[in-house]
């Protein structure tokens, strides 16, 4: 977990600054996909080629034969992927810290000049550095959300294509060096076609949580611009109950004074 260590703290700086399905992406990348590959992954996957035994003793022919069936290592295709798909995150992340970063420069300026009167006012943090998620905000975090999802998905097929998602013990390749056509065989297939299930069985959840939100924020927002409207049309629509009610606290307040 050490190599993880630097991705993990900028992640977590990222929870603070996400919604409620956000942070259960968040967790389930850090669980179930960074601690599970730096925990279990070099033990099952440590020893595909040193263990993997073929049919001839051609100096070479092992070593093209695994070539020929894994262009790339599992274990680096899912480190690509998890940095492939933290990647969007971590820019959403640097465009919050640039938010706070000016409207702390705001603060500081406005109580500096406390006397004077600002057309602009800190809109999306407060004093403690906690962000609201919307305007520019929700788009810049929408898109990161939108691109975790292609990504993610281009993964998952390039993971069919190069390899599939069953270990096929044997190996069959005819390349050179190899004399003729050549049958290797990996050790454990099964226990390795249990991992590969097991991190597309995440990659599967992963997508799913960010279409969630994707979808969660679009209602949220909707909702927002809904009561907005409903608030601002019933204040048009009833003008004179507005003046009414206002005409009528002003009459008590003078009456009070007067028993006063």
């Amino acid at each position: 977990m050490g190599d993880w260590g630097f991705l993990s703290k900028l992640l977590e700086k990222v929870q603070s600054h996400s919604s409620v399905i956000g942070k259960v992406w968040l967790s389930v990348l850090f669980i179930f996909r960074i601690m599970v590959l730096g925990a279990g992954a070099d033990k099952v996957w440590g020893d595909e080629q040193s263990n993997m035994v073929c049919n001839t003793k051609q100096p070479g022919c092992k070593n093209v034969c695994y070539d020929h069936a894994f262009p790339i290592s599992h274990i680096r295709f899912w480190v690509l992927q998890i940095i492939f798909v933290s990647t969007p995150t971590l820019i959403y992340l640097g465009h919050v810290f640039h938010v706070i970063h000016k409207e702390n420069k705001m603060r500081g300026y406005m109580q500096a000049h406390s006397g004077s009167e600002f057309t602009k006012v800190p809109k999306y943090s407060d004093d403690k550095g906690h962000v609201k998620i919307k305007g520019n905000l929700l788009g810049s975090y929408m898109t990161s959300i939108f691109f975790r999802i292609l990504l993610e998905v281009a993964f998952i097929v390039g993971q069919y294509y190069l390899y599939g998602f069953i270990m096929d013990p044997r190996i069959v390749c005819s390349r050179a060096p190899c004399p003729f056509t050549v049958e290797c065989f990996m050790s454990r297939p099964t226990e390795k076609t249990i991992f590969i299930i097991f991190m597309l069985v995440v990659s599967c959840v992963s997508l799913l949580l960010n279409v969630a939100e994707i979808f969660h924020l679009l209602c949220s927002r909707a909702s927002r611009r809904k009561s907005k409207t409903v608030s601002s049309a019933a204040i048009a629509i009833h003008p004179r109950l507005n003046g009414d009610s206002l005409m009528k606290s002003e009459k008590l307040s003078l009456h009070a004074h007067s028993t006063a």
